[in-house]
């Protein structure tokens, strides 16, 4: 294919072989650097119209070659494209793919602007938040970064704000470091435009990471008592029971009450 020649022209074996070994995914990688691959995308995005875009973005996220994915991305961001359907349904079908930063969050940038030409789509990647995936947790985040950053949110847009700010606060202690990560890059930008509102769901994080610390160390201190500590722990005292004693029935701790478990949203890989 003449296009994916193109790409492949401008190739570095040695800059291909260093992002291999550090993306540990077996795909082809050529070595282009981002601005040769944002070059190409703009060329390729001023010449064509909408629908032979799309094609050609597909014909280069099927290649499999991690340059053609992010190319195939970067010709699905603007935020001005109408009709813009077929960009959106290309993007839901190449989101359970992702299996990796690069791709993904350049996948996203190009979600982000269906996103905010259309809100109501919010719902078709809302069941994101809990994906086996890690990649589509994350991306839950960066599609969702410009509600973070709006100086003048409308009354809808601060609905939104609120919701991704929910999911944030679960996603903050995912397992999944790349995960927590973009939980913490959203609310930063949310600092930079509505600073109150970032350290009120700083406070609300905070509370939650103790939370779920003092429910881990009581589950530990359990899990660490010996059987006979049980065993005395449970047995009936010796005059309970036996009114001649005198003697008040001792109290026993309730030893079979779980501590309240955190949140954990499953984890796919990784």
């Amino acid at each position: 294919m003449q296009d994916l020649d193109r790409l492949r022209a401008l190739g570095d074996p040695d800059r291909a072989a260093r992002a291999s070994a550090r993306h540990k995914r077996g795909r082809e990688t050529l070595g282009v650097p981002p601005a040769q691959i944002e070059a190409l995308a703009a060329e390729w995005r001023a010449a064509l119209d909408i629908a032979a875009r799309v094609a050609l973005a597909r014909t280069f996220w099927d290649s499999d070659i991690h340059e053609a994915r992010l190319t195939a991305a970067r010709l699905l961001v603007q935020a001005r494209m109408r009709p813009d359907d077929g960009a959106w349904d290309a993007i839901l079908d190449w989101a359970p793919q992702i299996d990796g930063q690069e791709i993904g969050d350049g996948l996203m940038s190009a979600a982000s602007r269906r996103l905010v030409t259309d809100p109501a789509r919010l719902d078709r990647i809302a069941p994101w938040a809990g994906s086996r995936n890690p990649w589509l947790r994350r991306g839950l985040l960066v599609a969702t970064g410009p509600w973070a950053k709006m100086n003048n949110p409308k009354p809808q847009d601060l609905e939104i704000r609120e919701t991704v700010l929910a999911w944030a606060l679960t996603l903050s202690t995912d397992r999944n470091g790349a995960v927590r990560q973009a939980a913490q890059a959203w609310i930063r930008d949310l600092a930079k435009h509505d600073p109150d509102r970032a350290a009120l769901w700083q406070q609300s994080h905070e509370d939650r990471v103790a939370a779920q610390a003092e429910a881990r160390a009581a589950a530990e201190d359990e899990a660490e008592m010996e059987p006979e500590d049980l065993d005395d722990a449970n047995a009936t005292p010796a005059s309970e029971g036996h009114p001649d004693t005198g003697s008040e029935a001792t109290a026993l701790p309730d030893l079979d009450a779980d501590p309240e478990a955190p949140d954990v949203t499953p984890d796919q890989e990784r």
